[in-house]
């Protein structure tokens, strides 16, 4: 089990260091967003080019920030629910979430992914859009990402059930939700006032 955990180590320190990184895409699309915005109502000019930039920089955070959401524990789950279980049961549908969900989903995104972008690359697929970008480079994305996604539930489902059996402590028992986090800072701003 050690082995396994140095492996979910590394894919964590991977996922975090590429999300870091990755994210910074947003400010790059907003950026290109408001240029492109500028030079259309200034200039009565557009590009398609421009505009389709901007959905593949989206389409970088999007997939391949993924993993970094989940390693974080932000994911989508019904919050109000879970939090009511006991923690042996929020354990337990952790593990069966990943394992016959999340992690046959990433595997079949993967196995299709690879020959819709292999057929794309092959013919050097172009934009319907005139003056539009090439199509494979984006559609390379959704293996890329599914990639990551699926890497980092290998490496959840390793800690999960390390936790499970004791070995490591969780690592999100005292992890404050970004909502929880921005409700606290509201009341506290309103107590001030």
């Amino acid at each position: 089990m050690q082995a396994l955990l140095k492996l979910s180590r590394g894919i964590d320190a991977f996922t975090r260091w590429t999300g870091k990184r990755l994210a910074w895409m947003i400010v790059v699309a907003v950026v290109v967003s408001a240029v492109n915005a500028v030079v259309r109502k200034v200039f009565d000019t557009s590009s398609n080019s421009w505009l389709e930039l901007q959905w593949v920089l989206f389409s970088i955070v999007f997939l391949l920030c993924s993993p970094w959401t989940l390693l974080d524990n932000e994911h989508i789950r019904i919050d109000i629910v879970n939090n009511t279980l006991p923690k042996k049961v929020r354990n337990v549908i952790d593990v069966i979430g990943h394992l016959f969900f999340l992690i046959p989903l990433c595997l079949v995104m993967i196995v299709t992914g690879v020959p819709f972008f292999e057929r794309s690359f092959q013919i050097n697929e172009q934009s319907g859009n005139a003056g539009g970008l090439p199509q494979w480079p984006a559609k390379s994305l959704i293996m890329i990402g599914f990639a990551f996604l699926l890497a980092q539930a290998v490496s959840e489902l390793i800690k999960r059930i390390a936790i499970m059996r004791g070995l490591i402590p969780d690592p999100h028992d005292s992890q404050v939700s970004a909502l929880e986090a921005e409700v606290e800072h509201l009341v506290e701003a309103l107590e001030k006032k």
